[in-house]
């Protein structure tokens, strides 16, 4: 099960108590009672958007003699579309808990074409697609008042496209298949109440749909093996159908410094090349690093009304690897196999929000940070050669979130929170030059990660409950 789910345990875990309990206990808070009563059962409606990103392993032996190339297809773009479904609210000795079901389908425009391999005057391309998705799944998840955080599991399908062609001379072979495939899915996210019969959520999505072996005559009739592995972050936006109008309680006190921790994941597609002028190869291809990521963070907010204005740190190391990408065969010959790590990095951003009652909706982004390390295994007519190639790189990040109180099963006072955020890191380029055999050569990578991740933050000034 993909490492994310981990963080969502966090969230949910954090979630237990209602926050009424906190508020009730503070003579100065008022209209406590409607975080009480608020019932998650009932129909709800609505619509959502993201981004997607595959990491879609390709196998193939082109020629039929051994010689398999393994590189990773990461069809990336946006999409939109919508969602149904249906809440139960019961309690438990956790508090309310929340089940449900969910229906949603999505238009996407998610693509990759640029995996490219020039080898003996051949040409050959490989692209994938999704132009369109969905999924059916149960949701079960800790409500905090106007605060659900939540897992999601169920089955998903997609239609996939897929293409491959070899150029030589004038002549062209072409393999295409498109088709409607189904697994599974696995997820979490974060839903809390907007106002009214709005809420607004913050999800991520991990969509296996399966393996395939197509046979495909490039030079041999060989076999093209593929994984579907797609990666979806998004937001939402729904309408509960019936449910009971939530009226906020007053703004939450967000300004002051506060100190945290983060866990969760990250899934990089990095654009590299391989360029071998003497030959001449000239190869393009994607590098997929992913793994587990967790660090701590400290900020200061600022606060005017139910705008939230602040500044955050952060800084964590990374288990995010791709060590499966082999370029011009993974078996004895000329063989130039990568491992490729993203050992840590770290972000200095601004933050810029809006509070409804204690839950705070935000935006971030500024300078990006880390260290980029390419290690670089051959094999030719002098034996196997590894290099490394480690940089300290800067870039930018933008991303999304959502803060709310964090109880711990009524173990923390009111100064504690937790966030849940997805952060796009763009950490630029790199260029290595190295020997192959006799040869000079030259990789680069372009890094460009996607995280998703939870946390928790102590809040050293006033508690975080509604400000008067």
């Amino acid at each position: 099960m993909k490492k994310f789910l981990l963080a969502a345990a966090l969230v949910g875990l954090g979630s237990a108590p209602t926050l009424a309990a906190d508020l009730a206990a503070r003579p100065y808070t008022k209209a406590p009672a409607l975080a009480a009563v608020y019932d998650w059962t009932g129909f709800y409606i609505g619509v959502n958007a993201g981004v997607g990103l595959g990491r879609d392993r390709f196998q193939h032996d082109w020629l039929g003699v051994g010689s398999v190339n393994s590189f990773y297809a990461s069809p990336q773009g946006g999409f939109g579309g919508g969602q149904v479904g249906y809440n139960w609210q019961t309690g438990s000795v956790f508090g309310p808990i929340v089940f449900g079901v969910e229906a949603d389908i999505q238009a996407a425009d998610l693509g990759d074409n640029r995996t490219t391999f020039g080898e003996g005057g051949v040409l050959r391309n490989y692209s994938q697609k999704l132009d369109w998705f969905g999924t059916a799944r149960g949701r079960v998840g800790i409500a905090n008042g106007p605060v659900l955080s939540y897992v999601t599991a169920g089955f998903a399908y997609a239609n996939v496209k897929t293409n491959a062609t070899a150029s030589f001379g004038g002549l062209t072979n072409t393999f295409s298949n498109e088709r409607t495939a189904g697994g599974w899915v696995v997820g979490s996210g974060v839903e809390a109440g907007l106002g009214g019969n709005w809420t607004g959520k913050i999800e991520y999505l991990y969509l296996n749909l399966g393996n395939r072996s197509d046979l495909a005559t490039l030079g041999a009739t060989t076999p093209i093996q593929t994984e579907l592995r797609e990666n979806i972050f998004r937001v939402g936006l729904n309408y509960r159908i019936n449910g009971r109008p939530y009226a906020p309680v007053a703004a939450a006190n967000w300004a002051g410094f506060y100190l945290g921790g983060n866990f969760g994941s990250g899934t990089g597609r990095d654009r590299s090349t391989l360029s071998i002028p003497a030959v001449p190869i000239a190869t393009s291809f994607n590098l997929a690093p992913d793994g587990i990521n967790g660090g701590v963070q400290a900020g200061y907010n600022w606060q005017a009304a139910n705008w939230v204005f602040g500044l955050e740190a952060d800084i964590q190391g990374s288990t995010q690897q791709d060590n499966k990408t082999c370029i011009l065969g993974c078996t004895p010959g000329l063989t130039v196999a990568y491992d490729a790590t993203l050992p840590w990095f770290g972000t200095v951003r601004g933050r810029l929000g809006y509070t409804v009652g204690s839950t705070l909706f935000y935006a971030t982004g500024g300078l990006a940070y880390g260290s980029v390390k390419t290690k670089i295994n051959t094999t030719s007519f002098v034996g196997p050669v590894t290099q490394s190639f480690e940089h300290t790189k800067t870039g930018w990040t933008a991303g999304a979130g959502i803060e709310t109180p964090f109880t711990l099963l009524g173990l923390l006072g009111p100064n504690w929170t937790t966030k849940t955020e997805y952060l796009y890191v763009d950490l630029g380029s790199t260029s290595d030059s190295f020997i192959l055999g006799a040869v000079p050569t030259t990789s680069t990578r372009s890094v460009t990660e996607h995280i998703f991740r939870t946390g928790i933050n102590y809040h050293f000034n006033s508690p975080v409950v509604a400000k008067y």
